[in-house]
């Protein structure tokens, strides 16, 4: 019978200091790791932060923000502000000979590309201040959803599209001469009893 020898103690204290470095080693990498996350998440902490940091700044840039924007015949001047608000509407001395119904398709024209136009600033101020902190371009979200309710190109700026006559829609009447106007003043329109 072969008898076996029993282990060395110092190849046995060899073994069990090389399986704690082993094993020291083994955590020592996963500490590493846990770390480097770690410092990754403080990372994207401090970016948020900074982003949100510039929120109120943001802001008051948008509260300031003012597109305006003239009627391609030069009759029609409007302001728009934050949140598509008409701030100013201005009209030059040649609108009053221009037909009423084709003065107020200008006019309204004229309104929607300004308020399409601070839209337009406002989503840039968005991202410029969020960049591709949530994955989105507003910008380009608002010229796709001006492009649907417009429609216009999604590449052109909505401020910079023509005014359209919808195909099949009636010309507008022409304004009655001066001295055919439908006024009764030949006396009062209520009866008396």
């Amino acid at each position: 019978m072969m008898r076996t020898q029993a282990p060395n103690r110092t190849e046995t204290r060899t073994e069990i200091r090389n399986e704690i470095r082993n094993e020291g080693d083994t955590m020592s990498a996963q500490m590493d790791e846990l770390i480097a996350q770690f410092q990754n998440f403080q990372y994207k902490v401090r970016q948020a932060e900074a982003r949100f940091a510039g929120v109120g700044d943001m802001q008051e840039r948008i509260a300031r923000l003012e597109t305006t924007v003239t009627s391609p015949d030069g009759t029609v001047t409007v302001t728009a502000g934050a949140g598509g608000t008409v701030t100013d509407l201005r009209l030059t001395a040649g609108a009053t000979r221009v037909e009423a119904g084709q003065l107020a398709a200008t006019i309204m024209d004229t309104i929607r590309r300004a308020v399409a136009g601070a839209a337009q600033q406002q989503a840039a101020v968005v991202d410029e201040t969020f960049g591709d902190a949530f994955g989105v371009d507003v910008s380009a979200r608002v010229r796709e959803a001006q492009a649907e309710a417009f429609g216009t190109a999604a590449a052109e700026p909505a401020s910079e599209a023509q005014p359209r006559r919808p195909e099949g829609a009636p010309r507008p009447a022409r304004r009655p001469a001066a001295g055919d106007d439908d006024d009764f003043d030949q006396g009062p329109i209520l009866r008396r009893s």
